[in-house]
């Protein structure tokens, strides 16, 4: 009797339910939490993900590591000194694998549905953009089983080597896709290029040479360069604005409002290399570094004290520092392109070629690229004069250390990417590939006397995924490409 009812009443029920369901169709439907979206929707979310890994925590700490920033107070402090945690680097993880590697799965299989191989193209980009970010600075990460949680739910590191050769191909896909001239334009759903697709192909190739210069392979890396952003109004850089929380400099709103005071330059390498009046200054009758360490670097006074040098998080109309909040931010660039390519022919002992190259640089410097115009208009002095041979020979005004010509040429034009890369991941990327070469840039360490080799992996990572590295690798360990 008890099974009657129930069934009975479940009848009941199950009919009352078909016949009021148009009654409540739709009501439990939150309009502002969707649970699905398109692929242009998407790919500003893995974009602004990017950005996340780009120009946050881990810049900040890159750029501690590198000598461009000192930390000065709390966390940021031990951070400066070295010590740092797993938990430190949980939300870059999440930032790289949720946030973009999973984003343009997605986004990649919608666009597929409809052959937009434009969307296609863009999302493998920006992908591989964090990955290679990833690489670089932990070593051995996930990347084919990464992002399927079903079938791999302990998704394998691969070896560092591996990643950046899938990566290759993975940006060899994104180039066909791109001339393939199938899809149709995002729009402003790209934050960088509105879907500019002879920009992507530019940055596509500028991103192989990065990752060829890492794994050291520099005739590929010279191939590459020759394809890549050709000019710098074809750069990739995230543009900001003056609102709060929105749309700022991410530099700016940690060293600036934020955090005021964890961050300084007062023990800093590179403000010395720039600052005329130090004795490490790197200026020469041909150059003339006041403009560009004043973009680049701010003294302040307050009430007859003397503030340590810091990074120029100037704001106003007049002045708008490297680091102000409206100031964009670089992520692939004419002029790391520029300056890969003038390396991998030093390398490959294409001296004339090399120099040449370098004057290039050197001519885009001295028409006031690479500063702001309010730094470019004459207030600051600035001067990048071409460079001969014979500024390269023993005994030259770049060659006063008896180096051979094609090595003081390698160290002038590290020098350069050193100082170009202030506030980014590949200031700390160079200085690991090129620690143990004779001509490197030579940093001497915050703490002690050992100066990091890589990030440390997210503790959560390393809590959840049993396939993670066991012992996992220190903070002075270098990665598997840079231990040799």
């Amino acid at each position: 009797m008890k099974n009657i009812y129930i069934k009975a009443f479940t009848l009941i029920l199950l009919c009352f339910s078909f016949s009021c369901e148009k009654l409540v169709d739709n009501l439990n439907t939150n309009p502002n939490n969707p649970t699905d979206a398109s692929a242009t929707l998407l790919l500003t979310a893995a974009q602004l993900g990017n950005v996340s890994v780009q120009e946050g925590h881990l810049a900040r700490v890159a750029s501690m590591w590198s000598g461009y920033f000192t930390g000065s107070d709390r966390q940021y402090k031990d951070v400066g000194s070295y010590n740092v945690t797993g938990s430190d680097f949980n939300n870059v993880w999440g930032f790289v694998y949720q946030g973009v590697v999973e984003q343009t799965k997605l986004i990649i299989a919608k666009s597929e549905q409809n052959n937009n191989r434009l969307i296609q193209a863009i999302a493998k980009i920006t992908k591989a953009n964090a990955l290679g970010t990833a690489a670089a600075c932990f070593g051995d990460i996930p990347y084919s089983e990464a992002s399927n949680i079903t079938e791999f739910p302990n998704p394998a590191f691969e070896p560092q080597a591996s990643v950046y050769a899938s990566l290759q191909l993975l940006l060899d896909e994104a180039i066909a896709d791109l001339e393939s001239g199938l899809g149709s334009s995002p729009g402003i759903a790209d934050i960088h290029f509105n879907g500019d697709s002879d920009k992507w192909l530019q940055t596509a190739y500028t991103l192989k040479a990065r990752f060829y210069m890492e794994t050291r392979e520099y005739e590929l890396a010279e191939q590459a360069s020759l394809n890549g952003i050709a000019s710098p109004d074809a750069s990739l850089k995230v543009i900001h604005g003056n609102s709060l929380n929105v749309n700022e400099n991410l530099m700016y709103a940690f060293i600036g409002r934020n955090r005021v005071g964890d961050v300084n330059a007062a023990t800093a390498l590179l403000p010395k290399l720039l600052d005329p009046s130090s004795a490490l200054y790197k200026g020469n009758e041909k150059t003339d570094e006041t403009a560009r360490y004043n973009y680049h670097y701010i003294t302040i006074s307050s009430t007859g004290t003397e503030i340590p040098v810091m990074p120029n998080i100037n704001s106003t109309s007049s002045k708008r520092g490297l680091f102000g909040q409206t100031t964009a931010y670089s992520l692939v660039t004419f002029e790391e392109n520029l300056l890969t390519l003038a390396e991998a022919k030093a390398r490959l002992g294409k001296v004339d070629e090399s120099l040449e190259v370098l004057n290039s640089y050197r001519a885009y410097l001295n028409s006031g690229g690479g500063l702001d115009p309010t730094y470019s208009s004459g207030e600051y002095s600035f001067k990048y004069e071409p460079y001969t041979v014979s500024d390269l020979s023993n005994g030259g005004m770049l060659n006063a250390d008896g180096l051979k010509v094609a090595e003081a040429l390698l160290k002038e034009i590290l020098m350069e990417r050193y100082v170009t890369f202030n506030g980014q991941i590949l200031g700390f990327n160079d200085l690991r590939r090129t620690r143990k070469e004779v001509v490197g840039v030579s940093l001497t360490a915050e703490a002690g006397d050992t100066l990091p080799e890589r990030m440390i992996y997210s503790e959560a990572e390393v809590n959840s995924n049993t396939n993670a590295p066991n012992p996992v690798p220190g903070v002075f360990v270098p990665t598997p490409l840079n231990s040799f």
